[in-house]
């Protein structure tokens, strides 16, 4: 058995026996106890984005964290990664990438609000907080905290960099001829000054570029889709039949409905990152007078990236037809590179060099976010200094070799962390419910109240007991006193 077969049958089994039925399953439960949050409030998810630029008094606004979540998840995930869900589940696995969202919405709003709840405070202004940081301070075990931070490290400074490196590199070489030696030189040289200027300048990159490059994208994919209005039925009737296994030409490869499923849960996971346990580590580091704000800025992140992002990408290659695009006959290693024919032959040649600019964005933001959740993984395991210096040259070597390795593989190993990673979060954001749920309880009531108190995590009566720390301490203000930078 060679290593690419030995992490497919690895990666099948976590997915087909578990992480599938673990996720749908645990979003389905934050939906049901959270009343459905993601449909009740998500007016309330759009006022909270746009009233969250500012108030962050020097740490990190609410926006600038949406933006470096969002960059992490709208990255080649949303081009290469529906591309590749579309040659192996076929077109019926954007539907399951859907479901995926709608649930993952409550999951990723309790992820979010606990980050918040269990952050702390850095001797620099800044706060660092997520799943490692919730799992100590909410469970009581640094040891489970640090598997958990030691996979994100893994997952997010080197997979998933690796993938997003080879994203560029296959577009470089699709569309311009780049050997990928320059393009993995060239993403070291570039990638380097932001790494090393820690999470405050990825903040303020993102909070630039991801609004951009999503907006951008967004509106080439509407002028496609505009152009081919008559096929918009046969596109959502080949999604639907697809997800159920109804018309066997349009089922995948990989086995009908089966593939559709597995292929739509692990593309969408990986894109709009809801109960994995990444998107927590920036969410925590927000100024905000209530843990639940964040929340429902970072649920309106999965909503954003998967139901607007993807399904644009999908829509664009599905209405190209089979000139570009064959259900069960175009394969897997066409990549990013399927998404940027299926634009140039709607509208022309000349569009190859946007949907490079765009590509090469979408996935270095990506580079961004992930660094920024390895960075506040590695604080919470005590690496600061030369050893963080050279973790991060690790990190920039890892997108080196992520350009040149084959993508078939880089995407196999990413998977296959992105579910041991997914496990440990999902267990322990069930385990620590009772804190999410009672502080989105409390929101509630400040709302029915109609007034925009900060959030009490002492002698709080809707809380299983007080929150560690002073952050959220009777007094402090907006969660910013002197609150020791230590995790216990």
């Amino acid at each position: 058995m060679d290593l690419q077969v030995g992490i497919d049958w690895l990666t099948n089994a976590l997915y087909s026996y578990w992480l599938v039925y673990l996720l749908v399953g645990v979003g389905l439960w934050f939906s049901v106890r959270t009343g459905f949050v993601q449909v009740r409030l998500f007016p309330a998810m759009v006022r909270q984005l746009f009233a969250s630029r500012t108030g962050s008094a020097g740490g990190i606004s609410s926006f600038q964290a949406f933006a470096v979540g969002l960059a992490s998840r709208v990255g080649t995930g949303n081009i290469a990664g529906v591309a590749v869900a579309l040659t192996l589940g076929g077109p019926g696995a954007v539907f399951w990438m859907w479901v995926v969202a709608a649930v993952g919405m409550a999951t990723a709003l309790v992820e979010a609000t606990l980050a918040q709840v269990f952050k702390v405070r850095q001797p620099d202004g800044t706060y660092r907080g997520g799943p490692a940081y919730y799992i100590q301070r909410g469970l009581g075990s640094y040891r489970w905290g640090a598997v958990f931070a030691v996979l994100l490290v893994v997952t997010f400074g080197f997979a998933f960099n690796m993938v997003q490196a080879n994203t560029i590199a296959d577009t470089l070489a699709s569309n311009h001829q780049l050997p990928a030696p320059w393009t993995a030189v060239g993403l070291m040289i570039v990638a380097a000054p932001v790494l090393f200027g820690g999470v405050r300048r990825v903040a303020r990159v993102a909070e630039v570029v991801v609004p951009l490059m999503a907006g951008t994208y967004l509106l080439l994919a509407v002028v496609i889709v505009a152009l081919n209005l008559p096929a918009l039925p046969d596109v959502v009737r080949q999604i639907l039949e697809g997800a159920f296994g109804l018309d066997s030409a349009l089922a995948g490869t990989g086995g009908g409905l089966l593939a559709a499923v597995l292929n739509g849960t692990k593309r969408g996971l990986f894109s709009n990152e809801a109960g994995m346990g990444s998107v927590p580590n920036t969410a925590a580091t927000a100024t905000v007078s209530h843990p639940v704000k964040q929340g429902l800025v970072q649920s309106l992140g999965v909503f954003v990236d998967t139901m607007l992002v993807c399904s644009a990408t999908a829509f664009v290659v599905l209405s190209a037809g089979p000139a570009v695009y064959v259900p069960g006959e175009t394969g897997p290693s066409a990549g990013a590179a399927l998404t940027s024919d299926a634009v140039t032959h709607e509208l022309g040649d000349w569009a190859a060099l946007p949907m490079t600019v765009l590509v090469f964005t979408f996935a270095f933001s990506s580079v961004l976010g992930n660094y920024s959740y390895a960075e506040t993984n590695l604080t919470y395991l005590g690496i600061h200094g030369r050893a963080l210096t050279a973790l991060r040259t690790l990190v920039l070597a890892a997108i080196g070799i992520g350009s040149l390795l084959a993508l078939t593989t880089v995407w196999a190993l990413a998977d296959v962390a992105m579910a041991l990673m997914a496990t440990v979060n999902l267990v322990a954001i069930v385990l620590l419910s009772g804190w999410a749920l009672g502080a989105l309880a409390d929101y509630r009531a400040s709302v029915r109240g109609g007034r925009d108190d900060r959030f009490v995590g002492h002698g709080n009566p809707l809380l299983p007991g007080d929150v560690p720390g002073a952050v959220w301490a009777p007094g402090a203000s907006d969660g910013r006193p002197a609150d020791a930078h230590a995790v216990g």
